[in-house]
């Protein structure tokens, strides 16, 4: 009688997404999630299960500055960020490494 393969517990799927500043592919939670919600703000979403269209960045400043300079995180989400929305995201980046 043929003995069967023992096989290890089946690794864990880890969903990828890809930065739309560098377009570098990612683990999801290595990536920082900026999302348009159902009423039409524009935030970061830290948790990633913010309900609302979704957007993903490294965790560099080259790459927010990248996006912000090509409106990549408009064109993204589908929105025209306002004033407000940009200084806040500005802020975010400037905590983040060069």
């Amino acid at each position: 009688m043929a003995r069967k393969e023992e096989k290890g517990p089946r690794p864990k799927h880890v969903p990828q997404r890809t930065c739309v500043a560098c377009r570098q592919g990612g683990g999801k939670r290595e990536l920082v999630r900026i999302v348009r919600t159902p009423s039409g703000a524009v935030q970061v979403d830290l948790s990633g299960k913010v309900s609302g269209r979704g957007a993903y960045l490294c965790r560099r400043r080259a790459c927010w500055e990248l996006a912000a300079k090509r409106k990549a995180i408009e064109h993204a989400l589908q929105a025209t960020l306002a004033p407000e929305e940009r200084a806040t995201l500005e802020r975010f980046a400037s905590g983040l490494p060069s």
